[in-house]
């Protein structure tokens, strides 16, 4: 696979997500106009940007790993320009798998961005092997062990970035149709991006963004394009050429 050229197409992934999340984020602003003011005044609040990004940290993601942590700010730095500004929260969940130096390395949502970089900074390409990952697992601490706002003005999203599907032979642990309907009740949506073309891993993936009303995006091993399929891919080309 040539790097350089995949790690163009995992930028224009994120890209296209980030468009969709900064077209649909001033919605939550009208929506919150349009509640029932409340009996007691309240001071005025920004609106709550929470985002956990979850991202394959294993060996197979080296080439692409100092690309997704590049876009990944990106997406971050884009949300915290929007209008209204927003209050803007970011949080990280790496994953391996069981049997490697950790099985996740979680950094909780914070305001602090400056901190959060550093940590994502941190993260590096190592072990797996076997396929599959501790993909379940990592979603599951995105979905329930982030202090996710509750707010009735914030938007919720998840990013997850990797190459490779979820262990599903793994006895007692949450499976990841279970744990997106947990994130549909608590109103965060779901993205995923899946680096390189495991056929093993369209499904997952693809169902992943289903449950969680998000988008599913592919950068093709072979260095073709970005295989993508969003209700919004008209505005995204609008804020394309306008960027």
């Amino acid at each position: 696979m040539n790097m350089k050229v995949a790690g163009k197409l995992l930028g224009l992934a994120l890209f296209s997500l980030t468009a969709v999340t900064i077209v649909y984020y001033p919605a939550l602003e009208a929506n919150a106009i349009r509640q029932p003011p409340p009996q007691i005044a309240q001071p005025n609040r920004k609106p709550v940007v929470d985002v956990v990004f979850v991202l394959d940290t294993t060996g197979s993601m080296a080439g692409l790993i100092e690309t997704a942590k590049e876009k990944i700010w990106s997406i971050a730095t884009s949300m915290a320009g929007a209008q209204p500004t927003p209050e803007i929260r970011i949080g990280l969940v790496g994953f391996r798998d069981r049997g490697d130096a950790y099985i996740t390395r979680r950094v909780d949502l914070s305001g602090d961005l400056d901190s959060v970089y550093a940590a994502l900074m941190d993260f590096a390409a190592d072990g797996g092997g076997d396929g599959p990952e501790s993909v379940n697992q990592a979603l599951d601490e995105a979905v329930r062990q982030m202090s996710w706002s509750q707010a009735g003005n914030s938007y919720k999203v998840i990013f997850l970035v990797g190459d490779a599907p979820p262990h599903m032979d793994y006895q007692g642990e949450a499976q990841y149709p279970s744990i997106i309907a947990a994130a549909t009740q608590k109103g965060i949506i779901v993205n995923t991006i899946q680096c390189a073309e495991g056929a093993d891993t369209v499904q997952p993936w693809t169902q992943i963004a289903s449950l969680g009303n998000g988008a599913f995006l592919q950068v093709e091993q072979a260095g073709g394009a970005v295989a993508m399929s969003t209700p919004y891919d008209a505005k995204i080309a609008t804020l394309s050429a306008q960027l």
